[in-house]
């Protein structure tokens, strides 16, 4: 599990949480790269880029307030699209940021993009699909309410979304 800072609560429509693309982020957390994080390249192997986007998840997940993991249902990654654009180099602290690019009936689809701490250097960007399925069954379940309130825009101004 990557360093994170002490969580700070932001509310989404802080200006701060502007992408440079001009996209509201869900949820922004700060990254201290590790040592071990490294490569024989001497920068970020591209596998602690998913760990870095798993991490951010989580803590979103987690600042739903509301349970997102029960015994009956679960979230799943179903798809996973990374576009690598430039190396981290060590040291540094990363900014990764989750945007919700699309609500569906059983999924949402996560738009991520891991930024410099300044936000000038994008070294990574892409989605993940994540699907909800019943645990007894495997299969696809409807997406919890809260989350698709927040996701879709409805609730962002009132949810704790953000870590600095």
């Amino acid at each position: 599990m990557p360093p994170v800072a002490a969580l700070r609560i932001l509310k989404t429509d802080d200006p701060t949480l502007m992408s440079l693309d001009n996209r509201t982020a869900l949820f922004r957390l700060p990254i201290e790269l590790r040592w071990r994080d490294l490569d024989a390249f001497n920068h970020v192997n591209n596998s602690n880029f998913m760990t870095y986007l798993e991490e951010a998840r989580i803590r979103w997940f987690d600042s739903l307030g509301e349970p997102w993991l029960t015994e009956s249902t679960a979230p799943l990654l179903a798809a996973v699209q990374m576009n690598y654009r430039v190396p981290i180099a060590y040291p540094s602290r990363v900014i990764v940021e989750l945007f919700a690019d699309r609500v569906g009936n059983t999924s949402v689809t996560i738009g991520h993009r891991i930024a410099s701490e300044d936000g000038t250097v994008l070294h990574a960007d892409g989605n993940v699909v994540i699907v909800w399925v019943d645990r007894a069954s495997g299969r696809p379940s409807p997406l919890p309410g809260f989350v698709r309130s927040v996701a879709s825009g409805a609730d962002r101004a009132a949810s704790p979304l953000s870590a600095p």
